[in-house]
């Protein structure tokens, strides 16, 4: 139920943010992984990292991560951070479990549009779940909200332009039809992310929203 100031209530919001991890786990093992889609944002990066340097991706993805994460803790509150440990935490556990336990397999390697349609939608609305109760599923979509608050850009389009440049650049090691599938699947989600953050709130203005949440309440709800 949300607060009398339209707020999200701490159990509703914690159900989204649970919602949209679990609907981003499902697609990256059930749709992404299975048809053999490439990764985009941080994951993409890191990948990169690994090809290029020969870094663990796992030691690339914290590099990445910790600064956006300590930029986030400044300019958007510590309910903020926490909510998207919530959400990180929960998608590991979610893709743990169906990495182990599914026995569901979504072949659609022979139709990879439709692979990519579906991926696109279900990752943008996931992702826009837990943008919309107040964090955010890794340090890329952190980084993407921050930007769009900076400049006044819809986050969807922040986005997709984001993970176009990291997928052009994962061309050095995939193949080219499968990341210019994880594009279209890139975009769509940027859209439904778009469409899902800004549902029944005002258009983002075009001047810059972000703004220091030292020492101001903070509910964790995104803007």
């Amino acid at each position: 139920m949300r607060k009398q100031d339209g707020s999200m209530s701490l159990p509703l919001r914690l159900t989204v943010i649970l919602s949209g991890t679990f609907l981003l786990a499902f697609t990256y093992y059930h749709i992404n992984y299975q048809n053999h889609l490439t990764e985009g944002g941080f994951v993409g990066l890191s990948l990169l990292g690994k090809y290029v340097l020969g870094i663990s991706p796992s030691l690339s993805i914290l590099f990445l991560d910790i600064p956006v994460l300590i930029v986030a803790m400044i300019f958007k509150g510590r309910a903020f951070v926490l909510n998207t440990f919530v959400s990180v935490g929960a998608f590991t556990v979610f893709y743990s479990l169906m990495e182990h336990y599914s026995g569901w397999v979504i072949n659609l390697q022979d139709n990879l549009p439709i692979a990519a349609l579906l991926s696109g939608v279900l990752t943008g609305l996931g992702a826009g779940m837990v943008l919309r109760g107040g964090g955010a599923s890794g340090g890329d979509d952190i980084l993407s909200l921050l930007i769009s608050e900076w400049k006044g850009i819809k986050v969807g389009t922040v986005f997709i332009l984001m993970d176009v440049i990291v997928l052009a650049l994962s061309l050095f090691y995939m193949p080219l039809k499968e990341t210019l599938y994880t594009v279209m699947a890139v975009v769509v989600a940027g859209y439904v992310i778009t469409f899902t953050t800004s549902l029944g709130r005002p258009k983002l203005s075009q001047t810059p929203k972000i703004q220091p949440k030292l020492n101001k309440p903070h509910d964790g709800t995104v803007m």
